[in-house]
């Protein structure tokens, strides 16, 4: 195997990235100042609303595993431009949307291109130099919290303040620039995967996700007891295990369960899980907290761009983190990084018992959580990227972020029963109680430590012999044989090789 040859000015394309990965994670808080107003604007419920939402979300969930692999079989850059397209389609869709099922539409072809975060994660092992490589990961990561904690205060002010409309064209014209912006500062990605493309495995893995995410989403305002959310909550496991039957079975299957079956990957992926639900419950309740009314006795009274504004540090701290987080890994391993950055989310979580009766006591919560989410993320990439062969680099990374997904949506759907059972009247109607916000930051307290400890039992250690690429900064590492059967064994499936 030869090592790629890293690009000559590595910073423009990492630069780039991270600004692709910042106008992807946009794409998710765009419309959330909306949300109040689409009933009015587009003639429906609260109820259907509400899928302006899920629709980015299932649609994003679906087809990141895709563009993961189609980035092995076709190189990354490639892959890169395609995503762009959905992205400006769907926000010019939604800017002319005059019903719901046109804004719905305009939202799930944004959810189309999530991928690129993780895409953009994998080319770096194409494009940088290993002592480069671990910082780079750290920023690109890092770029989901940026994007998520900017856009709710820029959109909160354009909502408030100009035609809504114009928040969609804004995204068009942004992601128009990213396309440009890849087209010529980021090189071509050498196309490493071997097969064909596994449609069968695409569509499975699709309808075995829409039956998990879409009952976990809308289970709420269905009724967890309902026929529907029953039904999908039954079809998911089926679909879910007659896929993964279906992959172990061909030779160049959409997710090599094989792979993400070794011990490293498959434990870093269980911790992405905890993790994600840790750092996503912070952000169900942290807005909430600073938008009710002070009349509550623990509500702070903010507006939503105001409540946009006092979260918004809390994303350039992932960026300010980041470079130490690679640091770290480079100086220990990033499994020291992913179980020190859960503990910093769960620090943030215990202060808030002390914290969460002022702004700043919130802004100093959201901080350290954050603090910790750019420490975990940083690390994750390059634990999946030490774990995998060089062809199903982009694939790897794209499931894993499939799963952080997964546990945002189960923390949505947890912190939404905990807010939604310990409830208070007040003049207004039903609110959160203050204990229901409390529970809920304790629970994200306690996930964020079963997440540290996950991290302590994946499986890492230095390689004897000369030192070669390493992920996060660290040498490489070994966590022994590459597959649990043998390659020689009659009817083992060959391992993939790096390509010469």
């Amino acid at each position: 195997m030869t090592t790629p040859r890293p690009v000559a000015r590595p910073g423009r394309s990492v630069a780039v990235l991270a600004a692709a990965g910042i106008v992807a994670a946009l794409m998710q808080t765009l419309v959330i100042p909306l949300i109040g107003a689409l009933p009015a604007l587009l003639h429906t419920t609260a109820s259907n609303a509400s899928w302006a939402v899920t629709a980015t979300l299932l649609a994003g969930a679906v087809t990141t595993p895709v563009t993961g692999r189609l980035g092995d079989l076709l190189g990354k850059r490639r892959v890169l431009l395609a995503c762009c397209v959905p992205l400006v389609a769907g926000s010019v869709v939604c800017a002319l949307a005059t019903s719901l099922a046109t804004m719905v539409a305009g939202r799930a072809l944004q959810g189309m291109g999530m991928g690129i975060v993780a895409l953009g994660i994998s080319a770096l092992r194409d494009l940088m130099p290993p002592e480069r490589l671990g910082s780079s990961i750290a920023l690109i990561s890092s770029s989901l919290g940026i994007g998520g904690a900017l856009g709710l205060p820029f959109a909160a002010a354009i909502a408030e303040h100009a035609d809504w409309r114009i928040l969609f064209w804004v995204s068009a014209a942004l992601s128009a620039l990213v396309a440009l912006l890849i087209a010529l500062v980021v090189p071509a990605t050498p196309a490493r995967g071997r097969g064909g493309f596994d449609v069968p495995g695409a569509l499975g893995l699709g309808a075995g996700l829409v039956c998990l995410l879409l009952a976990v989403s809308k289970g709420a305002d269905w009724g967890w007891g309902s026929a529907t959310t029953l039904a999908l909550l039954v079809a998911a496991p089926v679909v879910l295990l007659a896929w993964g039957w279906w992959e172990l079975r061909i030779p160049a299957p959409l997710v090599d369960l094989r792979v993400t079956a070794r011990p490293r990957v498959l434990v870093t992926n269980a911790a992405s899980v905890v993790v994600a639900f840790a750092m996503y419950a912070a952000s169900l309740i942290v807005p909430q907290l600073l938008q009710l009314p002070r009349e509550t006795g623990y509500g702070l009274g903010q507006s939503m761009q105001a409540a946009g504004l006092w979260m918004a540090p809390s994303g350039l701290m992932m960026m300010a983190v980041s470079p130490l987080g690679a640091k770290l890994s480079a100086a220990r391993s990033p499994k020291t990084t992913l179980a020190v950055g859960s503990l910093v989310i769960a620090l943030g979580y215990g202060s808030s018992t002390v914290l969460m009766g002022s702004a700043w006591g919130l802004l100093v919560v959201t901080c350290v959580c954050n603090t910790g989410v750019a420490l975990a993320y940083g690390a994750m990439p390059a634990l999946i990227m030490s774990g995998v062969p060089r062809s199903e680099t982009a694939s790897a990374n794209s499931f894993n972020t499939l799963l952080r997904s997964v546990g945002t949506s189960v923390a949505a759907a947890v912190v939404g029963i905990v807010l939604a059972r310990m409830t208070v009247g007040t003049g207004a109607g039903t609110v959160p109680s203050e204990s229901g916000f409390r529970t809920g930051l304790l629970l994200g307290c306690g996930v964020a430590l079963a997440a540290a400890a996950i991290a302590t039992a994946i499986p890492y250690r230095v390689a004897a012999g000369p030192a070669g690429e390493g992920e996060g900064g660290a040498p490489v590492h070994d966590e022994g044989p590459r597959d649990h059967r043998s390659p020689r064994a009659p009817g083992a499936r060959p391992l993939p090789q790096e390509d010469a």
